[in-house]
């Protein structure tokens, strides 16, 4: 029970402030190993489930005037849970405005990749 007379708010105070010291040390830690494992290339997350070249495998083959509904059955997810299976309709239309967009704005995609690479290279960088 929280009293707040001088003792109750001197523990109150105490508490608090262990739970805070508590909080920013997780906290570092995570982002430490954030950092680490970053340093060896995995980011975490999800494995990606349409590749990079399944976008310009789709496209080449709705040229020659398949539909995407034909092309999807040979798509294969080469990692993850769901690895041999066929990405879903939905999957290659996202993959495919992305294409879209990267190809729209070739000179946007550059400038934020390298926006990225500078950032990361900031961080690396001693202070």
């Amino acid at each position: 029970m929280y009293d707040p007379s001088g003792p109750g708010r001197l523990l109150f105070g105490f508490f608090a402030a262990m739970a805070e010291t508590e909080r920013e040390n997780i906290r570092e830690a995570t982002l430490e190993g954030l950092d680490a494992a970053a340093r060896t290339g995995n980011h975490g997350g999800r494995p990606p489930v349409i590749t990079d070249d399944m976008p310009h495998t789709v496209l080449r083959r709705r040229a020659n005037g398949e539909t995407v509904e034909d092309i999807q059955p040979d798509l294969l997810i080469p990692t993850g849970r769901r690895k041999g299976q066929s990405p879903s309709l939905s999957s290659i239309y996202r993959a495919l405005a992305e294409h879209d967009k990267t190809q729209a704005y070739p000179e946007a995609v550059e400038t934020a990749h390298a926006d990225f690479a500078a950032l990361q290279q900031r961080d690396r960088s001693p202070a």
